[in-house]
């Protein structure tokens, strides 16, 4: 069984409120995911998306992973091995950014056949174009929610 996920992450500001969403298909079974968080990064929300969707497997399978981000992308296929055998140091020393979540996309990744491709963004993809939707939504949604009267953030 393949299974394909879209995914994409957004973010009101860099740092700021920033969501998430993932469509999960395999044949004719569908299903999207989003959520948000209220402080974070665009990284952060595209990263989140994919181990979202990595999460919702039940079993192991064979994945493929769409993103516009080729900072997830490239990390997961080019830098992740180096930096776990550079004890999550970068080329240049430095510490791995986003280290929690990498590791997560590490071991999830370690369940499944995952082979990742990237979309343009804007390219038209219907799952991606709706993917972006559903992550700005996520976003504004929760940051309507986090300033209305009565919340405290």
């Amino acid at each position: 069984m393949i299974v394909t996920i879209t995914t994409d992450g957004s973010c009101l500001g860099n740092p700021g409120v920033g969501g998430w969403a993932c469509i999960l298909r395999s044949d004719s079974h569908e299903r999207v995911m989003e959520g948000a968080a209220i402080e974070t990064t665009n990284n952060r929300m595209e990263l989140t998306a994919a181990i979202e969707g990595l999460r919702a497997l039940t079993c192991p399978c064979s994945v493929e992973i769409l993103t516009d981000s080729e900072y997830l992308r490239r990390g997961a296929i080019e830098f992740l091995a180096r930096w776990k055998s550079n004890g999550w140091r970068t080329a240049a020393g430095s510490a791995v950014a986003n280290r929690d979540l990498w590791e997560t996309i590490d071991e999830l990744c370690g369940y499944h056949d995952v082979t990742w491709f990237h979309l343009r963004g804007d390219s038209g993809d219907p799952d991606h174009e709706r993917c972006d939707r559903l992550a700005v939504e996520a976003a504004r949604r929760a940051r309507r929610e986090s300033t209305s009267p009565g919340t405290t953030a």
